[in-house]
């Protein structure tokens, strides 16, 4: 029986991981573990650890590594001290990390240390931002790659890889997206107490290297949403340095009726929003990712997702600088496309490949030496 642990420290991660936690608990030679951490022990972002546990895995650990405006390093060194006590403590066979997130670092360092595999999720990619460089460290510590598409394929490869540790299972999230099992529109509204028929979506997250920016950026953004006259769904940001400037922004969207904030919002409802959504405007990968597949338009504003697309690639994307002029032409544009779903990123077989990938003998007995292997 093989020990997995997943780490996950966002809502993000986990609403694209759980899926893949819930076939391997479901696999008859494989033992889940979930180390929950990060954003969702924190209450401001609405204490997600609980929808881990209403998942009902059997082996749930939860660690507390942050706290509000705490910086990313001592995130990261936290996270670091208390996995590696749980990893010798629990002594898994295999962990599996997700993304971008000093979490994901914490536990690729960890394994890769420690001599214990780690498996990347969605590696290969290109972001903005620190993010970059940090899925790029986890890739370096990472023995094996479960990446989105070809391109990453590519990538990895390009970043000194073996090609027999790369596999290409598209992105988990895709396949939550094609269940027949979302929550109908009304019971998503219902939820959430969301009285608008037509609605937009705000998710704005700090760059880290634009902190001298954030708060003129927000501002901007705020200005943008305030005279669109819009209803705007509005979601928290991640935890990441300068989201201080975000929450300040916030306050004057509050106690409008034409605007709901949301600490955080369930996967599966947040698909659905999404999906009849007239567009998500903002920062986040679900505008580039899960907002295609859906054919909902997307403002992309700043930088955070540069160099991730092209608009030939995603013609659901209208680009906007943080400008409140330019942010109100974009949300208009975006909003008169027609547009059909399409998806970069995988085609709803990614459970499937995972488990064929860990129950394949030499996934397990090759050798977890890492070497560069040149171009």
């Amino acid at each position: 029986m093989k020990k997995i642990v997943f780490i996950t420290g966002t809502r993000a991660d986990y609403g694209k991981l759980k899926t893949l936690m819930h076939a391997v608990e479901d696999h008859e030679n494989f033992e889940l573990h979930v180390f929950v951490t990060g954003m969702h022990m924190l209450a401001k972002y609405g204490s997600t650890y609980k929808e881990v546990v209403k998942d009902r895995f059997k082996y749930i650990y939860q660690f507390v590594n942050t706290r509000d405006n705490q910086s990313m390093d001592m995130t990261l060194s936290n996270t670091i001290v208390g996995f590696s006590n749980y990893v010798e403590e629990f002594k898994p066979d295999l962990i599996v990390v997700h993304g971008d997130r000093v979490e994901a670092l914490a536990g690729a360092i960890v394994g890769a240390i420690n001599n214990v595999r780690v498996a990347h999720i969605e590696g290969g990619e290109i972001s903005g931002t620190i993010d970059e460089s940090i899925r790029h460290a986890i890739t370096k510590f990472a023995h094996f790659h479960l990446v989105a598409n070809d391109q990453a394929v590519r990538y990895i490869i390009q970043l000194g890889e073996r090609p027999e540790t790369i596999f290409a299972i598209g992105s988990p999230d895709i396949d939550v997206m094609q269940a027949n099992n979302l929550p109908s529109i009304d019971k998503a509204k219902e939820r959430y107490t969301i009285p608008f028929d037509r609605y937009n979506i705000l998710m704005f997250h700090p760059v880290t290297t634009e902190i001298d920016t954030i708060k003129s950026q927000i501002d901007e953004v705020v200005e943008a949403v305030l005279d669109s006259q819009q209803n705007f769904i509005v979601i928290y940001p991640n935890n990441d340095e300068g989201s201080r400037y975000i929450f300040d922004a916030y306050e004057y969207l509050k106690g409008r009726e034409n605007i709901k904030l949301f600490p955080s919002i369930r996967f599966e409802h947040f698909l659905t929003l999404l999906k009849h959504a007239e567009c998500i405007i903002g920062n986040s990968s679900a505008g580039i990712r899960e907002a295609g597949v859906y054919a909902t338009p997307t403002v992309d504003i700043g930088n955070r997702q540069k160099g991730r697309y092209t608009l030939n690639e995603l013609p659901h994307i209208v680009q906007s600088q943080p400008k409140r002029n330019e942010i109100l032409i974009a949300i208009k544009e975006a909003q008169n496309r027609k547009l059909i779903p399409q998806s970069l990123f995988g085609n709803g077989e990614s459970v499937a490949k995972f488990i064929a990938v860990l129950e394949n003998v030499n996934f397990w007995t090759q050798s977890i030496q890492k070497q560069f292997i040149p171009m």
